[in-house]
């Protein structure tokens, strides 16, 4: 049994004992921050940073969701359209978690590198949430043929995705740099499988049970650290 198993096994139990507690407590409601400006990219002068842009809310956040995901992968497309859209409404927007993205695309995914690529492209411009959105929702079309490009060009201004496509070609050395950075630190951590999600709070690391859990239980773990 690996180390990951080993932390998957106590998360879990943990979320259960959650659970459990959480019937039993009302958190205090606490009023959404407003909205934060853009933050600044490096996409306006042409020299690429990869480094904290495919994130989602802000770093100061208590916990940190880290996901290392794979955009073809339909396990992902249900992980966020069950679970993490519902984290970011009810923790991001008020400032309770951070979300990390890292690209781990499987090699049985013909296009998932592809899509990486394009959600990299946008994260430069700060258009990473947007983008990692349509990709999942419409997976399907864009699955289908490969097309992802012609897919997405209908859910962005044209404008605005011909800058995602020109600094994806320009930037393409980069780019495929960044996302084997990130399948590497997969790696390192064991990651076998997607999604795969490290919660970081009050300085420790676990990682949750492979394929991600249900919106319930995350929300009682979430509460759980945040009363700590």
């Amino acid at each position: 049994m690996n180390l990951l198993t080993v932390r998957s096994i106590r998360v879990l139990t943990l979320l259960a004992v959650c659970a459990l507690a959480t019937t039993a407590y009302a958190s205090p409601q606490t009023k959404p921050p407003a909205a934060s400006a853009a933050k600044s990219t490096s996409a306006a002068t042409g020299a690429p940073n990869f480094q904290n842009q495919k994130t989602i809310g802000n770093s100061s956040a208590p916990i940190t969701m880290e996901i290392f995901g794979d955009f073809e992968c339909p396990a992902c497309r249900g992980f966020f359209e069950g679970t993490v859209k519902q984290v970011i409404d009810d923790y991001v927007i008020p400032g309770k978690v951070y979300i990390i993205h890292r690209d781990f695309p499987l090699e049985m995914h013909p296009y998932a590198r592809q899509a990486a690529r394009l959600a990299n492209a946008a994260a430069e411009f700060g258009q990473f949430e947007a983008m990692e959105r349509a990709l999942y929702d419409h997976q399907d079309e864009w699955t289908a043929k490969g097309n992802i490009d012609q897919v997405m060009a209908s859910y962005f201004p044209p404008v605005q995705f011909k800058k995602f496509q020109a600094f994806e070609a320009q930037h393409m050395v980069e780019i495929n740099a960044a996302i084997a950075k990130d399948q590497a630190m997969g790696t390192q951590r064991n990651v076998n499988q997607t999604p795969t999600v490290y919660i970081t709070s009050h300085g420790k690391m676990e990682a949750l049970p492979g394929g991600g859990v249900d919106y319930k239980l995350l929300k009682s773990y979430f509460d759980y650290l945040l009363r700590q």
